[in-house]
């Protein structure tokens, strides 16, 4: 079988926006430049799968106006920030107010960004898509982080699923506050045969933090509930309660990871992140059955303004001419 036959990265609009499209055997994926390099689909095409969640034709225009759950958008500086607040080296950055209830600063600034296309195409082994965005003086990102860096995202697909490759380079003078994580929004049931009630995850979570009614942690922890317990373990539903809950990674066997699994079908969806990721956030929705969000995330929600050391609260000061880098993997196991 030739390369042509089991593998394509062509662009192609998804529903009404630019997009790039991976295929490999019974895999495809698309990718929205213009939206934050949202991953916005992972299919097993072969079995009628889609594990992410996808904004329907006439739902575009929302998707735009608030691209948060749907696909696998960028968070950087991910999550809340008291007051807007973002005190670095010295100085205090001022972000704008978006959860004007709380009055914090959500999910930073790149969710929605337009991005790059540097480079798409095919191998032996893969089909990938290579997306980066630069931040500079004439950037309007820059009015919130003065600092000149660029973001890159390497997107693949093989046999092995889909790989993800971020990289963080300060190419400027002084210190970058390097704070990143992904929204990622899975399907629960990713199987359209299948219900809510038949999905279990698993999930590498330490300890609890402790929320303020603002949701910002207090910076002590609360103990687990036994059915949290079990997200460790022999896993839960992912609707088994509201969740809007942060935790400590804490990887086993040597993977930070969280499963999702079809007792009807035996078939998992495996998201494998790299140690990088100190944190989970998980997010459900209300316990609302459809979706929910795994969120592996590099820092504590409003680490800045947390009085604790910057290695707990995972705060990467990335020095002029680093590079911060990680990788992260979806990958499905068929059981049964």
């Amino acid at each position: 079988m030739t390369d042509k036959a089991i593998g394509r990265a062509f662009e192609q609009p998804f529903h009404d926006e630019a997009a790039v499209w991976l295929q490999w055997a019974n895999f495809e994926a698309a990718v929205l430049p213009n939206i934050g390099a949202n991953l916005i689909a992972f299919r097993d095409t072969l079995n009628s799968i889609s594990f992410l969640r996808e904004p329907a034709a006439d739902q575009m225009d929302d998707f735009r106006a608030r691209p948060i759950v749907h696909g696998i958008p960028l968070l950087f500086p991910p999550n809340r920030y008291e007051d807007g607040k973002f005190p670095w080296n010295g100085t205090t950055y001022n972000f704008p107010i978006t959860e004007e209830a709380r009055n914090n600063h959500l999910h930073g600034f790149f969710h929605n960004a337009k991005f790059d296309v540097l480079d798409y195409g095919t191998t032996k082994t893969e089909s990938f898509v290579v997306l980066s965005i630069s931040v500079h003086k004439d950037h309007p990102i820059y009015t919130y982080l003065p600092h000149t860096f660029t973001i890159q995202l390497r997107y693949s697909l093989s046999e092995q699923g889909l790989f993800q490759h971020v990289q963080v380079r300060n190419e400027g003078n002084d210190a970058l506050p390097c704070l990143i994580a992904f929204h990622t929004t899975l399907n629960a049931p990713f199987d359209s045969a299948s219900s809510s009630d038949d999905y279990r995850f698993q999930m590498t979570i330490g300890n609890r933090w402790e929320m303020s009614e603002r949701m910002l942690p207090s910076g002590k922890f609360q103990p687990l509930l036994k059915e949290e317990e079990l997200m460790k373990s022999e896993g839960i539903s992912p609707f088994w309660a509201p969740m809007d809950n942060h935790y400590t990674a804490v990887p086993q066997n040597g993977r930070n990871q969280m499963v999702l699994t079809d007792t009807r079908t035996g078939i998992s969806l495996v998201y494998d992140v790299g140690t990088a990721y100190k944190q989970w956030m998980i997010y459900n929705n209300n316990a609302t059955p459809g979706f929910f969000c795994p969120e592996p995330q590099t820092n504590l929600v409003n680490a800045p303004n947390v009085d604790i050391d910057a290695d707990t609260a995972g705060v990467v000061s990335l020095e002029p001419g680093g590079i911060w880098e990680e990788t992260g993997r979806l990958y499905v196991k068929y059981g049964k």
